[in-house]
């Protein structure tokens, strides 16, 4: 194997760039999507072949070397992205074969096959990274449940945003809208936390601050999830009687989506608030 792709992990990264490539190929040239799961999947395939192609350039040309001074572990990032774009594609094979997949759609499961071939890829590279046991914070508990709030809350936006389009366009209650607001800000927050703590730089220059800033966020954050749940299903299911939907099982589908997934992201942030407390 030559140019950056070499030994195993070249090897298995190629296979990634390859599978999610024809993934995505297939899907376009059947012209725009516009389901937002549809979107979903597709960012996801091409957030995983630009994460695999560019861990795979900078480690042939050394330059993680040169990163190394702003990087705090440069195994701990490739491990991490490396597990995140497992649980994305894997997320995104699952919704393409849910919400494409029928037995006279040929092209949609082909794409899924290749899809969830991309997703074994991922799983298998993930793991072998882990075996090798990395230190940092995406291989931390804490890091873990970051990247996790920070996926959830992207699956709950795609269901929102699925809910609203499904819908009649004059059907957006306030309290629905304010909650797909809260869940954005939050979604933003955490990346940024995520970003600082794998920044050497600002996390020496805001050590101490970074902390107490975490803590104030996870109970800021708690009480937004819990208001923002109370709206979205006060004003989606109280309606529902009355419901615009021309596909009733798939708003259904979405507005439970977006409530378990805010009820499961209200725990990972409790349990994350817990941990912070008892790092101070």
């Amino acid at each position: 194997m030559c140019g950056p792709f070499k030994g195993y992990r070249g090897f298995l990264r190629l296979l990634e760039i390859i599978f999610s490539a024809l993934s995505f190929i297939i899907v376009i040239s059947r012209g725009r999507m516009v389901s937002p799961w549809g979107v979903w999947c597709e960012f996801v395939w091409v957030f995983c072949i630009t994460v695999s192609l560019v861990l795979s350039v900078v480690e042939a040309k050394m330059s993680h070397i040169l990163l190394a001074f702003f990087l705090p572990n440069w195994a701990d990032l490739t491990s991490g992205l490396t597990a995140l774009c497992a649980v994305m594609i894997a997320s995104a094979t699952v919704i393409f074969a849910v919400v494409f997949v029928c037995l006279s759609c040929v092209a949609n499961i082909l794409c899924f096959i290749l899809s969830l071939l991309a997703t074994v890829v991922f799983l298998i590279d993930s793991v072998m990274q882990k075996k090798m046991s990395p230190s940092g914070y995406l291989s931390s508990l804490r890091g873990g449940l970051r990247t996790t709030e920070a996926f959830i809350a992207c699956i709950i936006l795609t269901a929102a945003t699925d809910h609203f389009v499904n819908g009649e366009w004059s059907f957006r209650p306030l309290g629905m809208t304010c909650s797909i607001i809260v869940f954005a800000a939050c979604l933003l927050a955490t990346v940024l936390i995520i970003v600082l703590h794998l920044l050497k730089l600002l996390q020496w220059l805001l050590s101490f601050k970074l902390r107490v800033m975490e803590m104030v966020f996870n109970i800021v954050t708690v009480l937004l999830y819990l208001l923002a749940v109370i709206l979205w299903s006060t004003f989606g299911y109280k309606r529902y009687r009355y419901t615009p939907y021309t596909c009733d099982k798939c708003s259904y589908m979405n507005m439970n989506t977006v409530t378990i997934g805010a009820i499961v992201n209200i725990v990972i942030y409790t349990v994350d608030l817990v941990l912070s407390f008892r790092s101070r």
